[in-house]
């Protein structure tokens, strides 16, 4: 009943809508209908408006008529797709029970959260470095969040710690002052945990209650929150395999956690800190969308070219091969690897061990050794060591590679990506050199730290160069269009102006170079955007700043009426 009350109530806010579902569902078996992007496509061109004999004015109330089943009814796009005003259609977005961009104080919300993610992950790495990961060896989610409060619960705690496999078989030596070191790392490392958890849990809420939040962004938000929680239970299931004298004899090893275990927790909040990136520059992203207009309109030329498709699919790749390297640190770290081999770039008295050495039958467990390799790769330290040097050089020499290709294309990178691209070339080269002093120097402590915090640096700034590339949403688009159709109306501009603006094809564009020898230079303009002072393309509004000469300016005024259809 709720859901119909609602329906009711929405078709009457937007009668047009209405009236554009009904000649949907009534011409479907007599008529062939166009999706949305083939009708978009159809009506591109001033051609293909003439031929079709659609009015050009009222372009967006046939977006409406072009809807297939398939798209979402009640979706924010769906309600810009009438023939209204930008400031109607933002009302109307207003009155709807989700808004169309989040708050911007959700994006600061996230990035704030993600500065403490990163404090905790560098806090972890001390936590291990210190050996005090195993120093309390119960999991209390409330009330662990006391430490001990005077002499006596201090010894209790410290006889729990006696009874476990680290203190018995590599810590009898320990009194109570130094457990209170390592107890209290531990219990700090926990600690910030569960303030982070508070920290965005509670705002997260408010947010959602209060519908400050678009629908997207609130199941991210409550994504992050379950990952949250997880981590937690993660950390806990970590610390268990370290203290559990079962789970020890079966991994043969000596009281510690478990290297599955460690990078499952580390690549959680690895994973936990790139959604709150992620999230938080793309709520502020779109809140600058909406401020700027035109100034993104140049954006979304760049963003929106073929040639930059390859681009992007290259970066989504670098980003993965940065996490793949960083979770093989944790591999390096869970099981000591970094203590053997302590040259670089050789590894003893050659560049690549014995192929012995490499696969040693002793790290199998069955007797046909048919796990011979994947537990040599992931458990012989050798191995592991081995696998993240390549690692780590194939990261480097691609954000090498990627940042040179960049120079070709860096009229159609957008200036955000470019910048931290520029960036990721300084993080790389800085974390490769932290690697190698690291290994040299037998992994002290503040090194291997600050290496831990390099691979997380590094990730962040492939991830922003990746956000900065992405596309922005459907919902996003069709306010900005709104918002340049009214722009272009008060300058004198038209719709199809606007339309061709936002799509210029000037690679298909003949024009007598010999007539107009200055027209690629004045396309390479185009393309970036920095030549067009209004948004509506006219010749008259040719910026002659960057024009001086006639000759530059005749060839853009025929550039401007050939993309005008004229």
């Amino acid at each position: 009943m709720v859901f119909f009350a609602r329906t009711q109530m929405f078709f009457t806010r937007n009668p047009v809508l209405l009236q554009s579902r009904f000649t949907n569902f009534f011409t479907k078996s007599t008529s062939k209908r166009l999706s949305t992007f083939d009708f978009v496509k159809s009506i591109r061109s001033a051609n293909s408006v003439r031929t079709a004999g659609i009015p050009v004015s009222n372009v967006s109330k046939y977006f409406a008529a072009g809807f297939t089943q398939q798209s979402r009814q009640f979706s924010t796009a769906s309600r810009l797709y009438n023939g209204v005003e930008a400031s109607t259609a933002a009302a109307n977005i207003r009155k709807s029970s989700w808004p169309a961009n989040s708050h911007k104080a959700v994006g600061y919300l996230c990035i704030g959260t993600s500065v403490l993610v990163f404090a905790i992950v560098v806090l972890g790495g001390l936590t291990r470095l210190t050996e005090s990961g195993l120093s309390i060896t119960e999991w209390k989610p409330v009330t662990g969040a006391l430490p001990p409060m005077n002499e006596q619960d201090w010894i209790e705690e410290f006889e729990k710690y006696k009874d476990s496999p680290e203190f018995k078989l590599l810590n009898s030596d320990m009194d109570l002052e130094d457990f209170k070191f390592i107890y209290s790392m531990e219990w700090s490392h926990r600690l910030l945990g569960r303030i982070i958890g508070m920290v965005f849990v509670l705002p997260t809420l408010y947010f959602i209650a209060r519908k400050k939040v678009s629908l997207r962004t609130s199941a991210k938000l409550l994504g992050i929150c379950g990952l949250i929680g997880l981590q937690g239970a993660i950390g806990w299931w970590m610390v268990y395999s370290g203290i559990d004298s079962e789970l020890l004899e079966e991994r043969r090893s000596k009281p510690t956690v478990s290297q599955y275990r460690l990078a499952t927790h580390l690549g959680a909040a690895f994973l936990v800190y790139c959604a709150m990136i992620s999230t938080g520059f793309s709520v502020l992203r779109n809140q600058w969308i909406m401020k700027n207009p035109q100034e993104y309109a140049k954006y979304f030329q760049q963003i929106h070219s073929k040639s930059l498709s390859k681009f992007r699919f290259f970066n989504k790749g670098l980003l993965g091969i940065v996490f793949l390297t960083a979770m093989s640190g944790a591999f390096v770290a869970g099981l000591d690897a970094g203590l053997i081999y302590n040259t670089f770039p050789e590894m003893g008295e050659n560049y690549i061990p014995s192929f012995h050495e490499l696969f040693d039958p002793v790290h199998s467990r069955l007797k046909d050794q048919s796990d011979l390799w994947w537990r040599n790769m992931l458990e012989n330290q050798a191995t592991v060591q081995l696998e993240h040097r390549i690692l780590a050089t194939t990261t480097a020499i691609l954000v090498f590679a990627t940042h040179m290709y960049s120079h070709k294309i860096k009229t159609i990178i957008p200036r955000p990506a470019y910048k931290w691209l520029n960036i990721s070339m300084g993080v790389v080269t800085m974390q490769y050199i932290l690697g190698m002093c690291t290994l040299l120097y037998l992994v002290p402590t503040d090194l291997a730290a600050t290496h831990q915090a390099g691979a997380l640096t590094l990730l962040t700034t492939v991830l922003l160069v990746v956000n900065n590339l992405k596309k922005p949403s459907r919902a996003n688009m069709l306010i900005l269009k709104k918002s340049l159709e009214e722009t272009a109306k008060k300058s004198g501009g038209t719709l199809k102006s606007v339309d061709q603006y936002l799509n210029l094809k000037l690679d298909n564009i003949q024009v007598d170079t010999e007539k107009y020898p200055h027209f690629i230079a004045v396309k390479n303009l185009f393309l970036r955007g920095t030549n067009i002072r209004y948004i509506h393309i006219n010749p008259a509004c040719v910026d002659t700043n960057l024009l001086q000469d006639a000759s530059r300016r005749e060839a853009m005024a025929s550039a401007g009426e050939k993309i005008a259809g004229r």
